[in-house]
């Protein structure tokens, strides 16, 4: 029987690292950059991690950016869905929000994986919806 507390990790390169978390508690595992980039402010780029993962059916991996890299630096995330039948290289997609360039070094903890359970709804086309007390009203109609 299979350990569903495992996620399978494998490295695409010799010295690649391992997701790990940073405490006992944290909710994602750090992944790491395999490769040196400079990311020069305002710029978007592909970081590789030279890993490639086992999601779980019926699981979803997120990429999430790293809150002391967003605080420090301006440093988030994009494009972070990883689906559970996906078996390429996780490369994490990086944006630099601030006003000077950021070195990213090999082995640099560039953001953190969550892995999720989703549930699997079926679309199925409807005439009408649910009434809600807040209906169509959309961004900022709840308020400050």
């Amino acid at each position: 029987m299979e350990n569903e507390s495992v996620l399978r990790v494998k490295r695409l390169s010799g010295d690649a690292t391992l997701p790990s978390r940073g405490t006992p508690d944290a909710a994602g595992l750090d992944l790491c950059a395999s490769e040196e980039r400079l990311l020069k402010a305002g710029a978007v780029e592909t970081v590789p991690t030279a890993i490639s993962i086992e999601i779980p059916a019926g699981c979803v991996g997120l990429v999430w950016p790293r809150s002391g890299l967003s605080m420090r630096h301006g440093i988030g995330t994009l494009a972070g869905v990883i689906d559970a039948d996906y078996r390429g290289e996780i490369r994490v997609v990086l944006v630099n929000h601030g006003s000077t360039e950021y070195a990213i070094q090999k082995g640099d903890r560039i953001a953190q994986l969550l892995i999720q359970k989703i549930e699997r709804l079926d679309p199925v086309e409807s005439e009408d919806l649910a009434e809600t007390t807040r209906g169509a009203r959309g961004f900022g109609s709840s308020g400050r």
